[in-house]
């Protein structure tokens, strides 16, 4: 169970990054790669001040034993909030779903899927909670 206080950070924390994105978005516009929107989102999160960590590697575990492959997340923002950044048409399950798997492996309880790719940013935030 997350507590009030905990949820209350995440909320303020979730808002400063998606203020930064919006930023990026209104910024650039929609249609440019992926890469583009996270170096940029970068840039503009650590202008405010928080810590990011770029293309995190997470180990892939089959029946306890390590592989020699891996999971990366985009962006992990204060070691609290996973960011999966899209530039694409339409956002498909599977990338709810991936970020779902992130959050779960990581034990971490908030993930924002970004999509870049539409004319108004807002539409293109999906917020997900693990738990």
């Amino acid at each position: 169970m997350v507590s009030k206080e905990k949820i209350e950070q995440l909320n303020k924390l979730s808002e400063t990054i998606i203020g930064a994105a919006i930023e990026v978005h209104k910024y650039l516009g929609p249609g440019l790669l992926e890469t583009v929107y996270e170096i940029c989102l970068v840039e503009e999160l650590e202008q405010r001040g928080l810590n990011v960590q770029q293309q995190v590697r997470l180990p892939l575990y089959y029946k306890g034993q390590l592989t020699n492959k891996y999971f990366v997340i985009d962006l992990l923002i204060e070691n609290e909030v996973i960011l999966e950044l899209k530039a694409v048409d339409k956002v498909l399950p599977v990338y709810e779903n991936q970020l779902m798997t992130y959050l779960k492996l990581t034990q971490k309880n908030l993930g924002l899927l970004i999509n870049f790719n539409v004319p108004r940013l807002i539409d293109g935030i999906r917020r997900r909670l693990n738990g």
